[in-house]
């Protein structure tokens, strides 16, 4: 950690430059941490971290900004399909470590290690811990084959990485996370940067401006804080819950 900066708990608020100020790449600042307090400000503020293990921390705000609207998930026939026949069952916030690690274990084409560092691991997992941080989980019987992990904050959920064992699961994680959230009333889920898988699934691009603008008012709205295991019935149905 560095220690030119302090340890900013949850409920600490440290103020980044602004984002209409990142270079070209979207890189607005570097250094820091990844406390708590650090990393909520981060995407409260359209900002998150992207690095390389043993690289200064970097913190990003791209332009323009990949994300999905629940509502405009595309499922496919195949998908159907999975769905239909109940090839997966899903759970939320039972296996969060394992989410992590997966993700940064699976290896993945055009890329030279990963950016899910154990410090990020860490990072994450007190979020978690501390009822910020979630994962959807994708089992194949009693095997975990797929799954995602990210933040949420307001309505807004901020997908860091997913991770598939077997063909469709990752696709699977992704489809019932917006399913659910949609559900729930969340507004967006950020995904940070462009990908075609993405793209497939029903994601799109905006501009920087566009997503500050949804992402403060995503922001007014109350925090579904805790675990998100008794957010879903044996069915995978959204139950309601209560915010904090």
């Amino acid at each position: 950690m560095d220690t030119s900066f302090p340890y900013f708990n949850e409920t600490d608020y440290f103020q980044f430059p602004d984002v209409n100020k990142a270079n070209p790449e979207g890189i607005v600042g570097m250094e820091g941490n990844l406390s708590p307090g650090m990393l909520l400000s981060a995407y409260r503020q359209g900002i998150f971290p992207w690095y390389s293990e043993g690289e200064p921390i970097l913190w990003w705000s791209p332009d323009p900004r990949m994300v999905l609207f629940p509502k405009n998930i595309h499922i496919s026939k195949s998908m159907k399909r999975t769905f239909t026949k109940n090839r997966f069952s899903f759970s939320m916030d039972n296996q969060f470590r394992e989410v992590i690690n997966s993700c940064g274990g699976i290896p993945r084409k055009h890329e030279d290690g990963t950016w899910i560092t154990s410090e990020m691991k860490d990072a994450y997992t007190l979020l978690h811990e501390l009822g910020w941080g979630h994962s959807v989980e994708v089992w194949d019987d009693n095997e975990l084959v797929g799954g995602l992990y990210g933040l949420s904050i307001g309505s807004v959920f901020f997908g860091e990485s997913m991770f598939s064992l077997k063909t469709d699961a990752s696709k699977a994680a992704y489809i019932f996370l917006a399913q659910i959230l949609g559900q729930l009333g969340f507004s967006m889920i950020d995904c940070q940067l462009y990908t075609p898988h993405l793209e497939s699934l029903g994601a799109e691009k905006i501009d920087r401006q566009k997503y500050m603008s949804l992402l403060n008012k995503g922001l007014e709205a109350e925090t579904r804080r805790g675990k998100w295991n008794n957010l879903i019935d044996c069915k995978g149905t959204a139950r309601r819950a209560t915010t904090s």
